[in-house]
């Protein structure tokens, strides 16, 4: 791997369990380490393990903290209280695309943490730096902290099995300490599953991934790398940025008006999203399933008609789940929600069906 990557304070960990390894957003992750599949069925049956300290840490203290997120980020704080977590995005306050989207966990009215991805942290931490009023302080802590994801419906017994805090509502984080040392424990994840993200010190992470390893041994807990990450996700229909969503593409097309304040009366980006949501947007982002045997790659082109192109593939892979080709794709809005489409899958036109994520039913919700 080249010597400018980054590396997850799990590095020897990873190396140790024989993982291969990928370049993700200026990291050095594992891509995998018993196989993708038989990771993703892991966590979809019983419960993984994956390393995520590749994503950012921002965090906005000082008074009005919360406030000043409010009036940059897309949703509203105003919609959650202290202890909840939410899904927002950052948008270019002149085009309103996509520069990132975000999680965003509400410690109080003066402490908000923002997890970015790995890619977009700098840009993110530079735009808020340049905004923040006086007495509100931007720090960026990337490499600070690690971020280790358990998820599936073993993930409470893992977690409760080390002593953590575990049973708390879905969007909802626990402040608490393991061994001495402060962790908060969030119901969040990118997999569908029921499970949780423990943001700690990077200097303990090691420790508590062995915890999580020792904890879960019971329940067949497996490492899982970013392969299948990406295959429960894309099941999910979660976009990915750099792939689904991006600079170019914005809320209304990614149809994330859901994580979008809309009442608010100042967020990045504004005037020009609400433009667009009232003369409607040109393109929308929708879920490709196979009819056959193909399975969809970013960048093949979708057609309504041979003659009729309507977009391209975003996402594809195997779904384990379900056996075949899935995918997402940015096309025209002329078509329909359950139209059939046709991929160019190497050079034939593979027929597919236009359909509303998520692909598979989880537990993800679930109290």
């Amino acid at each position: 791997m080249h010597a400018t990557l980054s590396r997850s304070p799990l590095h020897d960990r990873h190396e140790a369990l024989g993982a291969k390894f990928a370049e993700f957003g200026g990291w050095e992750m594992p891509l995998q380490y018993s196989g993708i599949v038989e990771e993703h069925n892991a966590v979809r049956s019983a419960v993984g393990v994956f390393d995520v300290s590749h994503l950012g840490k921002i965090t906005v203290r000082g008074a009005g903290a919360a406030d000043f997120v409010n009036a940059t980020l897309s949703n509203d704080l105003g919609r959650i209280g202290p202890g909840k977590a939410q899904y927002t995005l950052c948008l270019d306050a002149e085009t309103g695309g996509i520069v990132d989207d975000i999680f965003s966990y509400f410690h109080d009215h003066d402490h908000v943490l923002l997890v970015p991805n790995a890619a977009n942290n700098g840009e993110v931490f530079d735009r808020l730096v340049a905004a923040a009023p006086e007495g509100v302080e931007v720090v960026n802590h990337h490499a600070d902290f690690a971020v280790l994801a358990v998820q599936g419906r073993k993930s409470d017994d893992v977690l409760a099995a080390m002593g953590l805090p575990v049973g708390h509502d879905y969007l909802t984080f626990v402040e608490t300490n393991y061994d001495g040392r402060p962790v908060v424990v969030c119901r969040t994840g990118y997999t569908g599953e029921r499970g949780y993200e423990l943001i700690a010190p990077s200097d303990v992470a090691p420790q508590i991934w062995d915890a999580i390893m020792a904890a879960g041994a019971e329940h067949g807990i497996l490492p899982c790398g970013l392969g299948a990450r990406d295959t429960l996700r894309t099941e999910m229909g979660y976009p990915l940025h750099g792939q689904d969503i991006g600079p170019s593409v914005t809320p209304n097309e990614a149809r994330l008006g859901w994580a979008v304040g809309w009442k608010k009366p100042e967020f990045w980006g504004r005037d020009v999203v609400l433009a667009e949501r009232e003369r409607g947007a040109r393109r929308k982002l929708v879920g490709l399933k196979a009819t056959g045997r193909a399975i969809p790659r970013p960048h093949m082109s979708v057609s309504l008609t041979p003659d009729v192109m309507l977009g391209e593939v975003t996402s594809g892979t195997f779904s384990p789940s379900l056996k075949q080709g899935i995918g997402m794709a940015l096309v025209s809005t002329v078509v329909a929600d359950d139209a059939e489409v046709g991929v160019d899958v190497r050079g034939r036109r593979e027929v597919f069906q236009v359909v509303k994520p998520p692909f598979v039913d989880t537990s993800v919700r679930e109290s």
